[in-house]
């Protein structure tokens, strides 16, 4: 099974659209938020009534992530290109408030604004409907079919800073982790960004999505990995990999 970082953003439009995709091969529906899992077939309870996967899946990102909207409007700047104004007037739309009202609960300014920030999100909305045609029409190619192993590896949605550092194949990926893991060891910490990345990528997935650790528990899984496991432990933090309580009594894979 990939990590949920591939899911996502190996998912379609619709199926990030809706927060979740469907796995034929394992038959469960699968949250393109945190990872959680839900069996066909099974019934599911919740509240005071039973239901079946899909719509567990369902309820499950209304409780626990409040909307799909939600999450995706509050991804990084370089995901969703939108500056926080932006966001904040998408915010309002989906909310379904009339432009008079848009401008009275940012207290100032006028309904011309509004409409003319509701004219560039849809001039923004139609360029990348365009870009996401040329990049189907592109990967779906001949000579991109043959680059094989030339494709970036994905970037987890974490992520705090998403530049150059990221530009790293499959193949530059597999390289890497041949030469700095030996059963399952790291032999020493890169000293390059990308390398260093590509470390940590290993590294997080031996944790698990849904659940929160102690510290306790994070220092004996990094110990096996790397002698130095309060180094990892703080990069996991800095790159955006891993979440802690202000009082660092929990921790958690950053989602």
């Amino acid at each position: 099974m990939k990590n949920i970082d591939e899911l996502f953003w190996n998912a379609t439009v619709e199926e990030i659209k809706r927060g979740y995709i469907y796995d034929n091969s394992a038959e469960e529906y699968i949250c393109l938020i945190c990872g959680e899992k839900f069996i066909k077939g099974i019934i599911y309870p919740y509240n005071n009534y039973f239901c079946d996967a899909e719509k567990a899946v369902k309820n499950h990102i209304k409780e626990k992530h409040g909307s799909t909207f939600n999450y995706l409007i509050n991804m990084n700047k370089k995901y969703t290109g939108l500056t926080d104004t932006q966001k904040e007037i998408l915010k309002y739309f989906y909310e379904g408030l009339s432009d008079k009202e848009i401008v009275k609960a940012q207290g100032g300014g006028s309904s011309s604004t509004v409409r003319s920030h509701r004219f560039k999100l849809k001039e923004k909305e139609k360029q990348a409907k365009v870009f996401l045609a040329i990049m189907g029409l592109l990967n779906s190619s001949k000579k991109e079919r043959n680059q094989k192993g030339q494709e970036f590896i994905n970037i987890h949605k974490g992520a705090t800073m998403v530049d150059e550092r990221y530009a790293i194949t499959e193949k530059e990926r597999e390289k890497i982790l041949k030469n700095y893991f030996k059963n399952g060891k790291l032999s020493n910490l890169p000293r390059k960004e990308k390398r260093k990345i590509i470390v940590f990528q290993y590294i997080i997935k031996q944790f698990d999505s849904n659940k929160k650790y102690t510290e306790k528990e994070v220092n004996h899984i990094l110990k096996k990995i790397y002698d130095d496991y309060v180094t990892i432990r703080r990069y996991l933090i800095e790159y955006g990999f891993m979440e802690r309580s202000d009082d660092c009594s929990q921790y958690w894979v950053k989602l």
